[in-house]
């Protein structure tokens, strides 16, 4: 278990470890066999990396790195399902690298980046994520933080000649557990 776990706004000078440990040198690459694994998103090089996804990182109130005793070990985010209507926000998560994972720091990362939001989007009653059904631990992730599962879509994730299910997750502001109300 990690204690000191912090979230952190993105700054130019975080790039290049970001893109390290999740396409680089340090990549282990695992955490692509589950963040949506069936869009076949490619391995992005330093150049592709750093002129676009990582430059929409920057100073964003919708992005931020997770750390773990101050090095940069994944990312949290936010984006609006809805477009501009910005009523229904959905987050996201990833801890690059494996030997991270199961230890606490995504539990307590996902608490503090709901928490964030719900701050920060004051009118918001609402927060999710979507994930599938072959992603055990983002489900298990869910429920630790007090999301509801909120929606089943079967079988419509195609990944290696199999189908899976689209899975829905949830909480609402008053549901935050009280140790990450505001």
């Amino acid at each position: 278990m990690y204690n000191n776990v912090t979230l952190k706004t993105i700054v130019k000078e975080d790039l290049p470890d970001i893109w390290a440990i999740s396409y680089g040198p340090k990549a282990d690459l695992e955490w692509m066999k589950f963040n949506g694994p069936y869009f076949k998103d490619p391995i992005k090089t330093w150049e592709e990396f750093s002129s676009g996804y990582g430059m929409s990182l920057l100073d964003s109130p919708m992005n931020q790195v997770i750390m773990v005793n101050d090095t940069i070990v994944g990312l949290v985010s936010a984006y609006w399902s809805d477009a501009d209507l910005k009523q229904w926000l959905e987050v996201g998560i990833l801890i690059y690298d494996f030997k991270f994972w199961g230890k606490g720091i995504g539990t307590t990362a996902l608490s503090l980046w709901l928490k964030t939001l719900f701050n920060h989007f004051d009118y918001l009653p609402h927060i999710g994520f979507t994930t599938w059904s072959g992603n055990e631990g983002m489900q298990k992730l869910g429920e630790k933080t007090g999301m509801q599962k909120e929606g089943v879509i079967r079988k419509v994730r195609y990944l290696h000649g199999k189908y899976y299910d689209s899975v829905k997750y949830g909480i609402l502001r008053e549901e935050l557990p009280k140790t990450i109300s505001r």
